[in-house]
């Protein structure tokens, strides 16, 4: 019988990748846990956004000349290896924004204002980050439609089997969920999310920025009709995003914004709408920012996300280890082979800023607040708990460092 070896990472060789580990702070080195709000930036990722500004910067989709044919020619193969990063039918089915939260927006105006209404349900879950909750929170309270949560049981996971419950008697057509929590790292079953959905004809609108930078994302097999994500969580830049949505959708929405490019014939009496991508696309591209999220998706394909995916299970599972030796540690989440690389947590008697700032002290950056997640903390009894987040450049000493860290913020402050 064959034996499958597991994949397997160097993250010790990947951090020389990392400029940013190359300094201190209070006189150790950084044990940067915050990769979940944003994560650092390889050389590699870095150096090609110098070579375009450096040798191809030009405006894209404008210029015949030969330099902003080299620029729209760069763009373009960004919008491809997204395409190919999350398993898109097409790259025309790719948008561009600036962020995770923007794309979720553009799906909740563009079409929701004109899918939604008295007696249609929105349903979104205790476990959203607020970019997947407020614009439909918004839209659903502009259109006169039900907004309603499904709720999580006491181990931080969804409540599937109270979806026909909370719908009750209204028409769901707004499915709006996360693959994977910001906050408890819970990996949410999206397929079956979908599948439900669907047969009640509702759209799932799937948030994935969480889930992207760190494991395979198919959105076919998910079944999602829209699936959104960040550049700045997988070792690209801040400043541009993802919105991937079935083209028959986008072709039978309204633009989200209005102006250059994203036409095709303006007059006085009327104007109409670009091809996608660009009907969804006004204004100057992101275009350095494009390749450089392309030199990101290259970066993380050599690693293999496979790699990535096991790399921060094993670190999930020695941290909720070690911090089982902690009684004065409370855990939030399901267990390690159920969750992806975040640990939430507090402390007795001591706040969770608290927390941090002595962890700071030690060199180790974490999370702490409600990370944009406050009806979660609701749910939990808190208004804050600390949160360590990993990536494929975190290794185990710094886990370490955090629980030592957080035995002496007990022992000065508890």
């Amino acid at each position: 019988m064959a034996v499958t070896a597991k994949p397997t990472l160097d993250a010790d060789k990947l951090r020389a990748d990392f400029p940013i580990f190359d300094q201190s702070f209070h006189g150790k080195p950084l044990a940067f846990l915050d990769s979940a709000a944003s994560s650092q930036k390889p050389r590699q990722m870095l150096e090609a956004m110098t070579r375009f500004y450096e040798t191809s910067y030009a405006n894209v989709h404008r210029g015949v000349y030969q330099l902003a044919e080299r620029a729209t020619e760069a763009l373009e193969a960004a919008r491809e290896k997204s395409c190919r990063l999350i398993n898109a039918p097409e790259a025309r089915e790719v948008i561009f924004t600036r962020n995770a939260t923007e794309s979720l927006n553009l799906v909740a105006y563009a079409w929701g204002l004109t899918n939604l209404g008295p007696g249609d349900v929105v349903l979104v879950t205790e476990l959203e980050h607020h970019s997947n909750f407020v614009p439909w929170q918004y839209i659903a309270g502009r259109t006169g439609a039900s907004f309603r949560m499904l709720p999580l049981d006491a181990g931080g996971e969804l409540r599937l089997d109270e979806l026909e419950a909370v719908v009750g008697r209204g028409t769901a057509k707004v499915v709006a969920t996360n693959l994977v929590s910001n906050s408890l790292g819970t990996v949410n079953d999206v397929a079956r999310l979908a599948a439900w959905a669907h047969e009640r004809g509702a759209i799932m609108v799937c948030d994935a920025a969480q889930a992207v930078p760190h494991k395979r994302v198919d959105v076919l097999a998910l079944g999602c009709d829209f699936l959104a994500f960040s550049g700045h969580k997988l070792c690209g830049p801040s400043g541009i995003g993802v919105l991937w949505g079935r083209a028959e959708l986008l072709e039978a929405m309204e633009p989200f914004l209005l102006g250059g490019h994203m036409i095709k014939k303006v007059r006085l009496e009327e104007t109409t709408w670009g091809d996608l991508p660009h009907k969804f696309e006004a204004g100057t591209a992101p275009m350095a920012e494009a390749v450089g999220l392309g030199a990101a998706i290259d970066y993380l394909g050599e690693i293999g996300f496979e790699a990535i995916e096991q790399h921060e299970h094993e670190l999930v599972e020695y941290a909720l280890g070690r911090f089982s030796e902690l009684p004065s540690v409370t855990l939030y989440g399901p267990p390690a082979d159920r969750r992806a690389g975040i640990v939430s947590f507090n402390v007795d008697g001591v706040h969770p800023h608290d927390v941090a700032q002595i962890l700071d002290l030690e060199g180790v950056a974490i999370r702490a607040g409600h990370h944009c997640c406050q009806p979660l903390m609701t749910k939990l009894g808190v208004a804050a708990t600390n949160r360590a987040s990993f990536y494929l450049y975190t290794v185990p000493e710094e886990i370490d460092r955090l629980v030592e860290g957080v035995r002496k913020a007990k022992k000065l402050l508890g």
